[in-house]
């Protein structure tokens, strides 16, 4: 069996256990026609060759390697759920991370939504379209470049790289993969530190849970540190949590807390770091601290992958190798990592 390619979970701030990663060997079209539609490729039907998901077509670990101009691409997989995903009103996600640009997504020859944009994550509840066992999932992608109505970021809009312009990223280029959650659930959570407080705020985002609550329990090297509980309004929880102790994020000590948010059924791990930031008189300020910035660019290509790092330790050497040369910061460039 092939090598998952980026197993790692694409989002560790939000991690359950009950997920799939769909990353690996998909079958693939290349429709220069933009005829996908009218041929019924979304239906039981076999593509023409294969790809390599999450790495786009123009890339070598892809196993397709075309540099040339793709304006729509097809993808499909089949993908087996158990039963345990079906039953008690649990709901099945599927996340697309990124795919570039124009994208529909059909479950068993359904379609469950289109996304546009070619940077940003998206996801289409698609429990009502599931059956127990196979289930096939196919992709389309249409990516008009040329045009110049669409954001494109570095890519070039003529067949070679030019200036700053570089190679085109066609369809998917980040994890895709699935996640089960219960019918009451968690969505999204944002929190914002006070240092001067020692505390952190939340605002918990959940599906079907008006009039329940959240707990939020914090923890430090393995200890815990605080923990809060919280009605929902509507879909909203917001609370505050003060902590024991105060250790503060910087970049030389990048303190992190573990985070557990918990709904009934749903429970799900996550981390945030204790920091301040602010700007007055020309300078930034870290925690109270002066920071001078060396920063360096990163265009985010790389010769293998293009968008795509080949794996989670290369975007790790990304950071080493910044600051052996003594930076401290990094403007990301154009895309998400």
């Amino acid at each position: 069996m092939t090598k998952i390619p980026r197993p790692e979970h694409p989002r560790p701030q939000m991690y359950r256990e009950s997920w799939i990663n769909l990353n690996g060997e998909w079958q693939f079209e290349i429709d220069h026609g933009k005829s996908g539609r009218d041929r019924g490729l979304y239906k039981n039907t076999e593509l023409n060759s294969s790809i390599i998901v999450p790495f786009c077509p123009e890339s070598e670990l892809s196993g397709i390697n075309n540099k040339d101009f793709m304006e729509c691409v097809w993808y499909k997989r089949k993908v087996d759920i158990k039963n345990d995903w079906l039953k008690d009103g649990r709901r099945t996600i599927l996340h697309i991370d990124a795919c570039d640009y124009h994208t529909e997504v059909w479950i068993n020859g359904d379609s469950v939504g289109t996304h546009i944009g070619g940077y940003s994550s998206f996801s289409f509840d698609i429990t009502e379209k599931l059956i127990k066992g196979d289930n096939t999932v196919t992709v389309c992608a249409t990516d008009l470049l040329r045009t110049g109505e669409q954001p494109g970021g570095k890519q070039c809009r003529e067949f070679f790289s030019r200036g700053c312009s570089y190679t085109r990223t066609t369809g998917i280029w980040q994890t895709v993969w699935l996640e089960n959650v219960a019918s009451s659930s968690i969505k999204s959570f944002k929190c914002t530190p006070d240092i001067y407080s020692s505390s952190i705020y939340f605002d918990v985002l959940c599906r079907n849970a008006n009039g329940k609550k959240v707990k939020a329990t914090a923890y430090f090297a393995g200890k815990e540190v605080g923990s809060c509980k919280a009605y929902i309004e509507g879909k909203h929880a917001r609370f505050n949590m003060e902590l024991k102790e105060l250790h503060l994020w910087s970049c030389e000590t990048p303190n992190l807390y573990d985070l557990v948010l918990e709904l009934d059924n749903d429970k799900m791990s996550g981390y945030f770091g204790m920091r301040s930031t602010h700007y007055h008189g020309n300078k930034f300020y870290l925690n109270n601290q002066v920071v001078f910035q060396r920063l360096i660019l990163d265009q985010g290509f790389y010769p293998d992958g293009i968008y795509t790092a080949p794996t989670d330790q290369e975007l790790i050497n990304d950071i080493k190798r910044s600051m052996d040369m003594g930076f401290n910061g990094a403007r990301l460039h154009q895309k998400v990592f």
